[in-house]
């Protein structure tokens, strides 16, 4: 699919999701196997929901269904990043200052290509971490093929590890 397709549907989805109060965290259009899939990524400060992703689903595919601009059958998948999150974007980098990352990178960096370790941020073009060592190391955003969040127990909030309400 041509760049200025994936760029007019994120436009749409871009106007839908705000309008919900929702960040568009990432969207792709990927081929797997015999079929295409046009997935979003989406999140919000009290978290997304089944319902919330349901929504953006229908609001977006009934303007999909409009503009067409998609030329081939696809299916269209909806979700949460989840709380082990990819990190696409600068803006991702300078939000998630202070948590645990793990990160690879297209090249070998000091003889390695995996990183895990505290988001000290961004600067300079660069993703700062802490390593578990006491080492600081610098990776050029360029060289970062996947990072992501470590999903910890306090990213599940207060009542990990305790009883329920009606315990």
């Amino acid at each position: 699919m041509s760049n200025p397709a994936l760029e007019k549907i994120r436009r749409m989805a871009q106007a839908i999701v705000e309008f919900e109060q929702m960040e568009l965290v990432h969207l792709e259009m990927k081929r797997e196997g015999s079929g295409w899939f046009l997935r979003l990524y989406l999140d919000a400060e009290r978290g997304v929901t089944l319902d919330d992703c349901s929504r953006i689903s229908r609001q977006l595919s009934a303007q999909l269904d409009v503009e067409d601009p998609i030329e081939h059958s696809y299916t269209l998948e909806v979700s949460s990043p989840g709380l082990d999150r990819p990190l696409f974007s600068d803006r991702d980098y300078e939000r998630f200052t202070g948590r645990e990352i793990r990160l690879s990178t297209y090249a070998p960096i000091e003889g390695r290509r995996n990183f895990a370790g505290r988001l000290l941020g961004l600067e300079g073009g660069a993703v700062r971490l802490s390593l578990g060592d006491g080492r600081e190391i610098a990776i050029p955003r360029d060289q970062i093929a996947k990072a992501r969040l470590q999903a910890s127990i306090e990213a599940f909030g207060t009542h990990a590890g305790g009883k329920g309400r009606h315990a």
